[in-house]
């Protein structure tokens, strides 16, 4: 099925799913810890400690969500289509209960966003290991699942873009609506969408662990997870970045905007240089785009609008690369290792725990580490902003470069090389 997505309506169909999930990631993860140190003045250091817990125990789900998913998968169509539409409503729910919590005081606040992150969490889960897992299970060679995951991430950048702007121009119930219809639509759509070959298939998924077996994958996801984590760390700080050393929060939706709006065009570039670079290549000058931006970001202060608008759209055009290769790349993997059809779920379930601890620990080191190096939100003295330039900036170069230097060691150099 390696046309599976050679026209727009089939590639609308698959990747429309992607639009509201993109709710769920990054933009929830960067509104929600600014929302509850601000709004309702919870302390920075528990908010990080709840974090990171709530990452870990809906990371923890994600192997065996994936393995749920291939049972599906061999079940039927149906199936599949059914367990979306349940997470879907919890997600919804879970969504909505985050930012209109119910109770007052810090305790009984961190309990509610506690259990709000839980459900929405799992539920997200569910919902995107099965869009990667029938986008995986459509075939096809790196050309093809770069489509496919070009589709799903372009399609999630628009979500990112429309759920960036929408909390600050509408109001957070208006994001909460707009967020359940997005996904009554997109598992609407998916029903549409080219349905893998193997899904009608009683073959039984391999083993839960089959993937740690596969020594591309443990290669791949050294790789990811040390990269996660430089991405990570900046969308955990980017509104305290904004806001207390740029001084400049009301230019937020602009920033958030031009970022995410560059990677979405980004997102076409990055796929037509596929045949004629490689996945891996291409996504290490992606690398070095992102420290290249990060490294003038340290240098600007107070005002600095137009500079830091030129590092959100070179770091956005760097993102491209981030959300486009390494998932194709992990396709390439499955399919070499005569795993298709079968244990997408068990991978793409891993490669999730992987993206999730990497936002636990962004989340549950640096904001208690800001803390305790005197940074709170507004605060203005030299030291403070200077622990927060520090974290925001120097920090996720820093694992950038160890990231491209794992890249082109464990993977460029290995016997396992790069493939167009």
């Amino acid at each position: 099925m390696t046309a599976a997505l050679g026209d727009t309506r089939s590639g609308l169909a698959y990747g429309a799913l992607g639009l509201p999930l993109a709710f769920v990631a990054l933009p929830l993860y960067i509104v929600l810890p600014n929302h509850y140190a601000t709004v309702f003045g919870v302390p920075l250091a528990a908010l990080g400690a709840l974090l990171l817990g709530a990452r870990l125990l809906d990371a923890l789900a994600d192997p065996w969500i994936g393995r749920w998913t291939d049972r599906w998968f061999a079940h039927s169509a149906r199936r599949v289509l059914g367990a979306a539409a349940i997470a879907a409503l919890c997600a919804a729910v879970g969504f909505h209960a985050l930012f209109f919590p119910a109770v007052a005081g810090n305790e009984a606040l961190l309990l509610w966003c506690g259990l709000g992150l839980a459900v929405t969490y799992l539920a997200y889960s569910v919902l995107s290991v099965v869009h990667q897992s029938w986008g995986a299970r459509l075939g096809g060679g790196s050309a093809q699942q770069a489509r496919v995951v070009a589709w799903r991430e372009g399609l999630a950048l628009a979500g990112v873009l429309v759920a960036s702007v929408l909390p600050s121009l509408a109001g957070l119930g208006a994001t909460s609506a707009v967020f359940a219809l997005a996904l009554l639509m997109g598992l609407l759509w998916l029903r549409t969408a080219p349905r893998p070959a193997s899904i009608a298939s009683h073959a039984p998924p391999l083993p839960l662990t089959l993937p740690f077996t596969n020594p591309a994958f443990r290669r791949l996801l050294t790789v990811f997870v040390v990269n996660g984590i430089a991405s990570a760390v900046p969308a955990t700080l980017v509104l305290f970045f904004i806001r207390d050393r740029l001084q400049l929060t009301a230019w937020e939706p602009l920033f958030l905007f031009s970022y995410f709006a560059a990677g979405a065009l980004s997102m076409p570039l990055w796929v037509r240089a596929v045949p004629r670079m490689g996945l891996a290549r291409l996504w290490l000058v992606g690398m070095m785009l992102a420290i290249a931006a990060f490294v003038w970001a340290a240098l600007l202060g107070a005002g600095s609008l137009r500079g830091y608008l030129l590092v959100c759209v070179a770091s956005g055009l760097a993102l491209g690369a981030d959300l486009a290769l390494p998932s194709a790349l992990l396709a390439g993997v499955i399919q070499r290792a005569g795993h298709s059809g079968r244990s997408e779920g068990a991978y793409f379930g891993w490669w999730n725990f992987a993206i999730k601890l990497n936002l636990a620990l962004a989340a549950g080191l640096a904001l208690p580490l800001l803390a305790a190096f005197g940074y709170t939100p507004g605060a203005r003295d030299s030291a403070a902003l200077d622990a927060l330039t520090g974290a925001y900036c120097v920090l996720p170069c820093v694992l950038k470069m160890l990231a491209a230097a794992l890249l082109w060691r464990l993977w460029l150099r290995s016997p396992y090389g790069d493939t167009r």
